[in-house]
């Protein structure tokens, strides 16, 4: 087992303070909504900061369980999360909301099955691929069995409906076997014959293809599918350099839909202005360079792809939420890491950064 040389400081302040941020911006962007809906507007804000401290309180334990022992849980979780991704689906057990069944609620406490997916394919693949090295570029044993296991998990998220994280442990997956050496003709092939399959499950579903029509026009439907994101762009418009002022947005009274979730980024943009939206994006950047910096010092091959795998997740999700809420991308629910509220997110995206610090402080000295 190797010594430790000392947490990644870096992403360790970086997560506390985008964390302690997020809460601040979830009170901002839900007080008065809150207040209205359930007659407390520091309903959101005592939530949220309940579910950093959770958070806080895992990150803390996963940093202190060496990363080398999730091996041995890798299977045991990556099994446990697709009985979750099952049971969500089952009548009595998921709940559902706005016709999609992704959540299965007990007592006052929701939880994500999706999220926690993420994570455990993640350990999964990266556990795997370790094992398995020397086959990974043959087509029988190396390729086609996690095409098989990336499929099932695919059909449970489409059928609750979630094509938001479908495609993302898709892309997740795919970018962790191209790192891990997979033929890229095999890549290449699965994505062609994918792109129909993506075509018809957003044609053929009229919410899915209203949002791609709002996405390339939404003056079109002013006050329904485009209605999101214009409010989205008048939020990031009036904020100008500086903002006008933490608390002071105007777009999240009742404009903007989804302000303390979703669209956080677009409060962001109001009240701090262009200089804090560069600012978070520079914190989410740092982070992702920290992150492939402890991948590629990790001392060996399991550590190496799980950094890799929770840095890229982080990465990309908070990509895909940049471009929704700017406009460049359609329409879809996807939360900023750290920041938006909820429960599961938080907690699985602090838990992630655990286990991200944890082989940070394996990485030798001379690397850092």
């Amino acid at each position: 087992m190797e010594v430790r040389k000392g947490y990644d400081t870096t992403i360790l302040l970086l997560a506390v303070v985008l964390t302690c941020f997020g809460v601040v911006m979830v009170y901002s962007a839900s007080s008065i909504m809150a207040a209205k809906r359930f007659g407390d507007g520091f309903y959101f804000l005592k939530r949220q900061g309940i579910f950093a401290v959770a958070g806080f309180l895992v990150m803390a334990a996963a940093m202190h369980v060496d990363y080398h022992l999730l091996r041995r849980l890798s299977i045991p979780f990556f099994l446990f999360c697709t009985v979750l991704l099952v049971a969500v689906l089952l009548p009595g057990v998921g709940s559902n909301v706005g016709g999609a069944s992704r959540w299965i609620r007990f007592g006052g406490i929701s939880l994500q099955p999706s999220e926690l997916g993420k994570l455990g394919l993640i350990m999964y693949m990266a556990h795997s691929i370790t094992k398995k090295q020397e086959k990974i570029r043959s087509l029988k044993f190396g390729f086609l069995p996690y095409m098989i296991i990336l499929s099932l998990l695919l059909c449970l998220l489409l059928l609750q409906p979630d094509l938001g994280s479908a495609l993302t442990m898709g892309c997740v997956a795919m970018v962790m076997l191209l790192m891990a050496g997979t033929r890229m003709t095999y890549l290449f092939s699965v994505v062609l014959l994918a792109l129909p399959f993506l075509y018809f499950g957003i044609m053929n579903v009229d919410y899915r293809r209203r949002r791609i029509m709002a996405f390339l026009n939404p003056w079109e439907d002013p006050t329904d599918t485009g209605f999101q994101i214009i409010q989205s762009w008048i939020a990031f418009g009036t904020g100008g350099m500086f903002g006008n002022g933490l608390g002071e947005g105007k777009q999240k009274l009742f404009y903007l839909p989804e302000a303390h979730t979703d669209f956080i980024f677009s409060v962001v943009g109001e009240e701090l202005g262009f200089a804090g939206v560069l600012v978070v994006c520079a914190m989410f950047l740092l982070l992702i360079l920290r992150g492939i910096r402890t991948s590629l010092g990790a001392p060996d091959d399991f550590g190496r792809y799980l950094a890799f795998g929770v840095t890229l997740l982080l990465g990309l999700e908070a990509f895909v939420n940049f471009a929704v809420v700017l406009g460049m991308l359609p329409t879809k629910g996807m939360a900023l890491p750290f920041l938006s509220y909820g429960g599961t997110s938080l907690i699985t995206t602090l838990l992630a950064t655990g286990i991200l610090l944890n082989i940070s402080s394996h990485v030798p000295g001379e690397v850092r």
